[in-house]
């Protein structure tokens, strides 16, 4: 089991076999998941976003730009 010791600056070093084992290096983004209580995954955030792309299938109703736009003002306005 690999094991890495916290920093008083809240870092710790990745042990190499875990960065070899996920394919990330310096500057990759590293995702913590809590999947309970207590427990985090921790998930290497490599993919593109265009890895997404067909994720979901068709979408049942198209919605124009401007829908969008004002779903995203009135979500954004309702948050404050």
């Amino acid at each position: 089991m690999a094991t890495a010791t916290l920093t008083s600056k809240g870092q710790i070093t990745i042990p190499a076999s875990v960065r070899d084992a996920l394919h990330i290096d310096a500057g990759d983004r590293v995702e913590f998941v809590e999947v309970g209580p207590g427990r985090y995954e921790f998930i290497a955030a490599t993919r593109p976003v265009t890895a997404l792309k067909g994720m979901f299938g068709k979408s049942r109703k198209a919605v124009s730009i401007e829908d969008m736009n004002a779903a995203i003002s009135a979500r954004g306005a309702s948050a404050r």
